[in-house]
């Protein structure tokens, strides 16, 4: 005869076992989630960066306009240099 303990210990094996399954499953879940939320942080940080670089180059390009010819056109041909090597990696 099937006793009442026996039959009480296996459910609460299955219960462990699908518990564990679960929270395996959640936290690969989470993960996954919390991995596109950085991506998409990422890329709007690097839009931004992007931005904030045109703008330094438009103002460097003034300060040329304007007379300011020490280290300001050697900075400009870095920067210029640097945004179509990143816009060439980035493809």
């Amino acid at each position: 005869m099937i006793d009442v303990v026996y039959i009480a210990t296996i459910i609460s094996a299955c219960t462990v076992i699908v518990g564990g399954i679960l929270a395996v499953f959640k936290f690969y879940d989470s993960s996954k989630r919390r991995d596109e939320r950085h991506e998409k942080e990422i890329k709007k940080i690097k839009a931004e960066n992007t931005l904030l670089c045109y703008g330094v180059l438009a103002c460097l390009d003034g300060l040329e306009q304007l007379g300011a010819n020490h280290t300001v056109p050697d900075t400009k041909k870095m920067l210029q240099k640097h945004l179509n090597k990143a816009a060439h990696d980035d493809e």
